[in-house]
């Protein structure tokens, strides 16, 4: 028989500040006090409450170091959260903080563009990111076989998709409203 194999658990390494309550109670973890934050993770896109470190400050925006390993600012990652349980502040910065999480990491997305395969055979993964029909999935696929995109310029320029930054953008709040049943690009 063979061994399944089992996938050790992805952590994430940094998350950006949403909000924060300098004296406040975790809503995840029963008894916990102190600097509650509401962060977003970097990679895998996750809504995350954090408890900062006494005596420290935070700026909304502000991206936080919350690896396993030498932490300087957040004692604890105390869980997830959904998009309904945080607070007003934290869904109105959240636009502008994922906005910047795209931009920050250009790579990642142009390199999803430039991979993304069909869902079935009748949906390709790139129609469902708001903006990209089925024109522009075609120009998409036909220019990433001349050449792959470098950048969000390229891909602007080659195919003429306008403000690629802001489309990822509205996947990715869809995904994490729930608005969208398929994942693209939030690990669950």
């Amino acid at each position: 028989m063979e061994k399944s194999t089992i996938q050790p658990r992805k952590y994430e390494e940094f998350a950006y500040v949403l909000d924060y309550v300098t004296r406040g109670r975790s809503t995840t973890v029963r008894g916990r006090e102190g600097i509650i934050i509401t962060a977003i993770g970097e990679d895998r896109l996750t809504l995350l409450e954090v408890l900062g470190m006494p005596n420290t400050s935070f700026e909304i925006g502000e991206r936080i170091y919350i690896g396993k390993e030498g932490r300087t600012k957040i004692l604890s990652v105390l869980g997830k959260l959904d998009h309904n349980s945080i607070s007003a502040a934290a869904q109105s910065e959240l636009k502008n903080v994922v906005q910047s999480i795209v931009t920050n990491n250009e790579k990642r997305f142009v390199d999803y563009i430039n991979n993304a395969q069909p869902l079935t055979p009748r949906i390709h993964a790139l129609e469902l990111i708001p903006g990209i029909g089925k024109t522009y999935m075609k120009s998409i696929l036909e220019e990433r076989e001349k050449k792959k995109f470098t950048d969000f310029n390229d891909l602007q320029t080659r195919v003429g998709l306008k403000e690629p930054i802001k489309h990822i953008t509205e996947r990715i709040l869809d995904e994490i409203t729930g608005e969208s049943k398929v994942s693209l690009f939030v690990k669950r």
